[in-house]
């Protein structure tokens, strides 16, 4: 069995001064793929990479999926947990909500693929087992509730979501991210398990009538940043092993 990688973005990314660091104790190290390298934190039973990047910022529109997993596959990962910041479209969904989608919607988006040739034709999705490995683990290690399904949408990003967009979308969708669909096919493409973790920062804009604001997002990744990382902490020796 190869290694366990972790990716993370808004959930995760590393605060030494709030005390907000995951892996603790982890080293920085290369991970050079076909596409190039990156730097990811080296926890020995398992890899973790911010997808947007540790010491510059970049934003959803221009991460670089193929160029991530290549790196993390070569360094001899298999598996991939990603943890993804998202908005709700359900009222019933709030702050704090950790789903775990079993599909997702991306038609908007320009084609992401590592190939030029037929090798691109998967069938994308989660990977089921893993899928349901990464339920199992998390329920049993922090005893937090998550939701089993549901549908992620991609918007094309960076900006946030129009409230008449949002409301086409959360007819089709239960919550909408910038990330997760475009890093799921380029895993289905090498070979990579993936399942992702959806942790809700904010309720999409005109949810419940309300207007979104950036203060309000940032508070939510605030308040759900050191849980996450607690519950990440104690999840991720099992599903490394």
């Amino acid at each position: 069995m190869g290694r366990l990688a972790i990716i993370g973005g808004h959930s995760i990314l590393r605060d030494d001064l709030a005390g907000v660091v995951f892996p603790d104790g982890a080293r920085r190290r290369p991970a050079h793929g076909a596409r190039g390298a990156v730097t990811a934190l080296d926890a020995g039973q398992f890899l973790v990479l911010s997808r947007h990047g540790l010491d510059r910022y970049t934003p959803a529109h221009l991460v670089d999926h193929a160029r991530n997993l290549l790196a993390l596959q070569a360094a001899g990962c298999d598996r991939v947990l990603a943890i993804s910041s998202v908005g709700s479209l359900r009222t019933d969904y709030g702050v704090g909500t950790l789903v775990a989608p079993d599909d997702f919607v991306a038609v908007d988006r320009p084609a992401v693929s590592v190939y030029d040739d037929a090798r691109s034709h998967v069938v994308p999705g989660f990977t089921e087992a893993w899928r349901a490995r990464v339920l199992a683990a998390w329920s049993s290690r922090t005893g937090e509730s998550v939701v089993d399904g549901g549908v992620y949408w991609q918007s094309n990003g960076p900006r946030f979501e129009t409230p008449a967009e949002i409301r086409f979308i959360a007819q089709h969708a239960d919550v909408v991210g910038m990330t997760v669909a475009s890093e799921c096919v380029v895993a289905n493409e090498i070979g990579l398990e993936y399942a992702a973790l959806c942790v809700v920062d904010n309720v999409a804009n005109g949810v419940g009538g309300a207007t979104l604001t950036r203060e309000e997002f940032e508070a939510g990744k605030a308040a759900n940043q050191q849980r996450v990382v607690a519950a990440l902490a104690a999840v991720a020796p099992e599903l490394a092993s």
